[in-house]
Parts: structure tokens; C-alpha cells; sequence
């Protein structure tokens, strides 16, 4: 079993708490807009890191971390990329990048909306953290919590980041 923290949207902020609710995490996932390369490699040197730039992110980012990554996790194909929208209201170069590699699991981020619903006619989870930085419109930060065991996707929480977005 893989434990997986989710994030995205830090925007130049990555709260100290983050680390405690994932302290218990093998992995985290990063779906973008990171702000700067440390906070990158703050998660990285606190756990093992995949991540995907994001539309603030710069070049510092962008030469480390791609557009796009699709790997396995246990046995679950995972897509990542940080402008995806969401089932079924994919913008196009996502649905179509979706189509080509058939993911179990789709993430994204960027929206600053918090989304985990199943997409029936792809037969894929999509997953948006929302955001846990502060620059935004958002109300609330958010950071996701799951599980892979084998084939299987399990144990979601949300959790919310103590103080407001702005």
C-alpha cells in the first residue's frame, strides 16, 4: 500500500502543517503552481516528490518538473498535469491526452476548487486538491490524503488548512 499526499496551488506558500499531515505519507504529489523551487524542495527533502509545473511557475520550476507525467502507482495508471479541468468538462489537449494513455487516475489542479468525482465514461477518478496556498480567490485550503493498494484507490480524506486563504 501507497500512502499519497496531494497538493497543489502553494503559490509562494507551503504551511508548516503540511508536513504534519503528511507525515505520515510515502509519497506526495505535487499538480502545480508550486511558486518557487524551494517549496519544491522542502517536499522533496521531506518525502519522495512528483510534480508538475504549473502556469505561475518559472523556468526554475519548469527545468526540473514537466507538463504532464503519467506513471504507475502500485497498479493504478496516475496522469498529472496542472490545467486539466474536470468529467467531463476536460479542456481538450487533457481529454486527449487522457484517451491516449487510459489513466485509472487523473489530476489536476489549478481550479483552486476542491473536485474528487468518477468519470463513468472513462472509467478513470479525477482529483483536484484545490489549493493550499493563499493567493487566490478560495475561501479554504485544502489538501488531500489517499491510498493505492494494488488496484485499489481508498482511504480519501480532506483535510482543511487551518487559517483563511486571504
Amino acid at each position: 500500500m501507497t500512502r499519497i499526499g496531494l497538493i497543489s496551488d502553494t503559490h509562494h506558500l507551503l504551511d508548516p502543517s503540511v508536513f504534519e499531515h503528511f507525515k505520515n505519507c510515502d509519497q506526495i504529489w505535487h499538480a502545480g503552481d508550486f511558486g518557487t523551487i524551494a517549496i519544491a524542495n522542502q517536499l522533496n527533502s521531506f518525502r519522495p516528490m512528483k510534480g508538475v509545473y504549473g502556469n505561475i511557475d518559472g523556468n526554475d520550476i519548469r527545468s526540473v518538473y514537466p507538463e504532464q507525467i503519467v506513471f504507475m502507482c502500485e497498479q493504478v495508471k496516475v496522469m498529472m498535469r496542472h490545467i486539466g479541468g474536470y468529467p467531463p468538462k476536460y479542456n481538450p489537449e487533457t481529454k486527449k491526452e487522457i484517451l491516449i494513455h487510459q489513466p485509472q487516475l487523473f489530476i489536476s489542479g489549478h481550479s483552486h476548487i476542491l473536485k474528487v468525482m468518477y468519470d463513468d465514461k472513462l472509467n478513470c477518478l479525477h482529483m483536484n486538491p484545490g489549493a493550499a496556498g493563499k493567493q487566490g480567490w478560495h475561501k479554504v485550503r485544502t489538501l488531500i490524503r489517499f491510498a493505492i493498494d494494488g488496484k485499489e484507490m481508498k482511504d480519501c480524506e480532506v483535510i482543511e488548512i487551518e487559517g483563511k486563504s486571504r
